[in-house]
């Protein structure tokens, strides 16, 4: 089983809010910008991979029941969206990564486990 700690753990990664959530398990993962393409494709538990910081992230995150956001070059969540993460107990992180080498890292975690 891997959880969003042990991704925390193996990349890196900074923790921007939703601590409590850093427990959840992750069974897959979806890399995607578009609001839309991830509200139709994710699924639930799997880590979500993007650039958008807004509060619509989470509402996505939410209705998806995803395990975690990861923000990729060093972007940090909007205010509105850490607070967000924080009530919903769904990590958002931050990687200095960009989208392509992130994805295919955290395939690799996740396919192994």
């Amino acid at each position: 089983m891997m959880t969003v700690k042990d991704i925390v753990e193996e990349l890196e990664l900074k923790v921007c809010s939703g601590k409590q959530g850093l427990n959840r398990e992750i069974e897959g993962g979806y890399t995607s910008d578009l609001l839309s393409d991830v509200m139709g494709n994710a699924d639930e538990n799997h880590i979500w991979v993007t650039l958008q910081t807004h509060k619509n992230i989470m509402a996505i995150a939410s209705l998806k029941e995803l395990a975690a956001v990861v923000l990729v070059k060093g972007y940090e969540p909007e205010v509105d969206a850490a607070e967000q993460s924080n009530l919903e107990g769904i990590p958002i992180l931050s990687s200095e990564k960009e989208a392509f080498e992130l994805t295919g890292k955290l395939y690799e975690l996740i396919k192994k486990k």
